[in-house]
């Protein structure tokens, strides 16, 4: 039988929704997370209204940030995110547009993954501010696998364009 576990890492997970009552969807995507074989969730940021990245013809997001403790292999836990994606009804209809859930892997513990399924550090986190803010909140000392540190990323985007929906 195949070991699916590993010791436990600190990973963040991007929360994102702005279809079929978001708040309701991030918070059932947390208890989810937190069910989750091998896994804690330790933190999770306040919930933030932001401007759609992409096409503006659509509702605005509401996002956040959970820290979970994981023994969980990478992919096993991007397998386990999709289904939890699947199971809230996902839709997604054009790229960057409009969502019931999405659940990204910002950071795995200090690794770098580049796959054809999976890039960690999240390839384009260090832009979005409905990323570094919520993870900013939740885990201030935080530095990324290329030794660059979180607190300067959220120094960047100040002020930041989004209120505080739920805590």
């Amino acid at each position: 039988m195949q070991n699916n576990t590993m010791p436990k890492s600190a990973v963040y997970i991007a929360l994102g929704s702005n279809l079929d009552n978001p708040t309701a969807q991030l918070q059932s995507a947390v208890r989810a997370l937190d069910a989750l074989p091998n896994t804690q969730v330790t933190a999770v940021s306040a919930f933030y209204r932001s401007k759609p990245l992409g096409p503006q013809d659509q509702p605005d997001f509401i996002n956040a940030v959970a820290a979970i403790e994981t023994a969980l292999l990478p992919l096993d836990l991007l397998d386990h995110l999709q289904h939890i994606e699947q199971q809230q009804g996902r839709v997604r209809l054009r790229r960057w547009g409009e969502r019931t859930l999405d659940l990204d892997i910002l950071l795995y513990g200090e690794l770098i993954i580049e796959s054809e399924r999976l890039s960690v550090p999240h390839y384009d986190m260090a832009n979005r501010e409905f990323v570094i803010v919520p993870l900013y909140e939740i885990a201030p000392q935080l530095c990324l696998p290329n030794g660059e540190k979180l607190a300067d990323l959220a120094d960047k985007l100040k002020p930041h364009h989004m209120e505080i929906v739920a805590v």
